[in-house]
């Protein structure tokens, strides 16, 4: 979706990363799906149109310096992909259709998957299908996504808060257990901050992972473990038992289990081998 966003029909729409998500200039949106002449001037007429937009503008609209039109940087009006969202939906154009059968797509998908969760999994499964990855890698991501659920379960029971004290304690497995951090991880394999690290492991690199991981619930529980200083205990103790594990694959393979190249591309270049 923020790949749609960044660029409608060959119109670039400037956008920056903060705060761990996406923003998008609102004045390149609305010129791009209404072709207006005025983009200022349309987007002081969405807001009388539509007053929840204008009494929500400060939610909205976020001002980020970025580059100008006219080569300067300058704070501009930007939104998330929520707001932008938002604001097409008050855009009565052919361009800002598609996005809002896609919103509604969404949203009625959204309905069935709390009506039945299950769908939700089946969904996952269908667009990493779609994307090239084999069964065997879907299964091993799925089990991975449930360990992982169950740690972060573990450790909002014990004290640790959404966030920063995930992003120390995933990087403490990272650390010990690969030997390099979340950031590096990502470097190596060529990532934005903003891609998932884990949907271009490889089958080993998330069976490992995934063993870290479930290793550190089994240490949470059976210490009792409370506050982040306690639970990083166990997240080193378990990175060392990754750690291990590692070394003794990399040395009868005699090769490094950390590689640049993604899944995808891994698989690709095995195709093309063979």
């Amino acid at each position: 979706m923020e790949n749609k966003l960044a660029l409608f029909e060959e119109k670039e729409i400037r956008k920056t990363w903060q705060n761990n998500k996406w923003y998008f200039s609102i004045l390149d949106v609305v010129y791009a799906l209404t072709d207006s002449k005025d983009p200022k001037q349309y987007i002081k007429k969405l807001k009388l149109r539509d007053t929840e937009i204008q009494n929500n503008w400060g939610t909205i609209c976020t001002l980020l310096e970025m580059m100008a039109i006219d080569g300067k940087k300058r704070k501009i009006q930007m939104s998330d992909t929520e707001g932008i969202l938002r604001i097409i939906q008050s855009i009565p154009s052919p361009k800002a259709e598609p996005f809002k059968r896609w919103l509604a797509k969404v949203g009625s998908e959204r309905i069935e998957e709390i009506n039945n969760p299950e769908l939700a999994m089946d969904r996952m499964k269908q667009i990493y299908e779609k994307k090239g990855y084999s069964k065997s890698w879907i299964e091993q991501r799925e089990r991975g996504i449930i360990t992982r659920h169950n740690l972060t379960d573990e450790w909002k029971e014990r004290g640790a808060k959404v966030g920063r004290d995930y992003a120390i304690l995933t990087n403490e497995i990272y650390k010990t257990g690969f030997g390099i951090d979340a950031k590096e991880y990502k470097s190596i394999k060529g990532l934005h901050e903003s891609q998932n690290l884990r949907d271009s492991m490889t089958n080993i690199e998330l069976a490992l992972t995934n063993l870290g991981e479930a290793t550190a619930v089994e240490f949470h529980k059976n210490n009792n473990s409370q506050g982040v200083k306690q639970l990083k205990k166990d997240i080193t103790k378990a990175g060392n038992v990754l750690n291990k594990a590692r070394s003794e694959i990399e040395n009868e393979l005699g090769k490094s289990i950390v590689t640049s190249q993604n899944y995808i591309e891994l698989t690709d270049t095995l195709i093309e081998t063979k």
